[in-house]
């Protein structure tokens, strides 16, 4: 490495660090972003609003209602005579609603009432136990039918003594990697991917952008370095500030949120590598189509709320349609958050660490080479 690469390195490291404010936001930001978004960001659903509707001596009925608000799912809602079901929903009070039976959901149970069949006018006989939920929210009306059909069965069986049919073949089911079922485990190594995407594409970004914006771009031209000088020493030093930020999100992540690490520090260290050289390599390209900050800004949104949703934080990308799963594909978030989870959670299998790094590592090169493409043009 020459001494003029080495000085444009130690200038950029200089410029960005004596601020304490860009401090701040490289080193304690992310730790701050890290453990609010590790507690907030979770797909389980918890403090659904639920009412009930059920005769005094309807034991049974109050029973799965004491048993859901005991749990730690349900929140209690207070209903008066006046209420009606459907605008409890309606208003928003309740995220669902339990209805018994006009006779009661105990004495329906023991009529045989409480499972109706259809008969030939295609109506329901007997009298069940309805369930109203809200289903603007989709994952939320699927858990709270999940949970309270649960609750209903382990109640009848308890306060009746009935048991329940069982199916007619049993499997046993063993949950790997994450026994608990702990949200945090899944959601923390996405957070993690994108606070590493945000602070090094970002920062490369607004390092060349800042450049024109404030005219010194023209001195980059007339001094004595080539184009490859001034990318290099725009891309290395935020290329080892990701570096430095890794091992501080990874402390918050293992310390703060139990999540194991089950795979190698080095695979780890050398995935996330190239993946800031990738993030590095794509904030340089975008910062070559912009002329202000603005620009950048524009930019990097563009960029990030699509690699977002692409990138299987909240929803697996198996759920996607085949036509536009190819997407996710080209999207590098997905490649280090899947790597990320292999790693840690699963000890890293050497044919998918190696799969993904490579597609990483194909993206950094093509941005990278496209970098220098525009931007000696645009020096010249």
């Amino acid at each position: 490495m020459n001494q003029t690469l080495i000085g444009f390195i130690k200038k950029e490291l200089i410029q960005t660090l004596r601020d304490p404010r860009m401090k701040f936001l490289l080193f304690v930001t992310p730790i701050i972003q890290m453990t609010l978004f590790g507690v907030a960001v979770s797909n389980e659903v918890k403090n659904i609003r639920l009412a009930a509707f059920y005769q005094s001596t309807d034991t049974v009925a109050r029973d799965v209602y004491d048993r859901a608000i005991a749990g730690k799912w349900f929140l209690p809602v207070r209903v008066s005579s006046v209420d009606r079901p459907f605008e409890l929903i309606r208003s928003g009070r309740a995220d669902a609603v339990l209805v018994a039976p006009p006779g009661g959901f105990t004495r329906a149970i023991e009529r045989g009432e409480a499972i109706g069949d259809i008969n030939k006018n295609g109506k329901a006989n007997g009298a069940p136990l309805q369930l109203l939920t809200d289903a603007t929210n989709v994952l939320q009306a699927q858990a709270v039918e999940s949970y309270l059909r649960t609750i209903i069965n382990s109640t009848i069986k308890d306060d009746l003594h009935v048991t329940i049919p069982k199916a007619p073949i049993q499997t046993e089911i063993r949950v790997l990697y994450n026994p608990a079922l702990d949200t945090s485990i899944f959601m923390v190594p996405g957070v993690m991917c994108t606070l590493m995407v945000m602070t090094t594409m970002m920062l490369s970004m607004v390092a060349i952008v800042r450049e024109k914006e404030m005219g010194t771009f023209e001195a980059l031209i007339s001094a004595p370095v080539s184009p490859s000088e001034v990318i290099y020493g725009k891309t290395i030093p935020y290329v080892v500030l990701g570096m430095i930020n890794l091992p501080l999100i990874l402390s918050v992540a293992l310390l703060i949120f139990r999540v194991p690490m089950r795979g190698s520090y080095i695979v780890l260290t050398f995935c996330t590598f190239v993946f800031i050289c990738t993030s590095v390599g794509i904030g340089t390209l975008l910062s070559t189509f912009c002329k202000n900050q603005q620009q950048s800004a524009l930019g990097s949104f563009l960029f990030m709320f699509p690699a977002m949703m692409f990138s299987g934080l909240m929803f697996p990308l198996e759920n996607m349609p085949p036509a536009i799963r190819w997407v996710a594909y080209l999207d590098p978030l997905s490649h280090y958050m899947g790597l990320l989870r292999n790693i840690m959670l699963k000890g890293g299998g050497a044919a998918y660490v190696v799969t993904h790094t490579l597609a990483l590592a194909a993206m950094a090169a093509l941005c990278i080479y496209v970098s220098f493409r525009r931007f000696r043009t645009t020096l010249q």
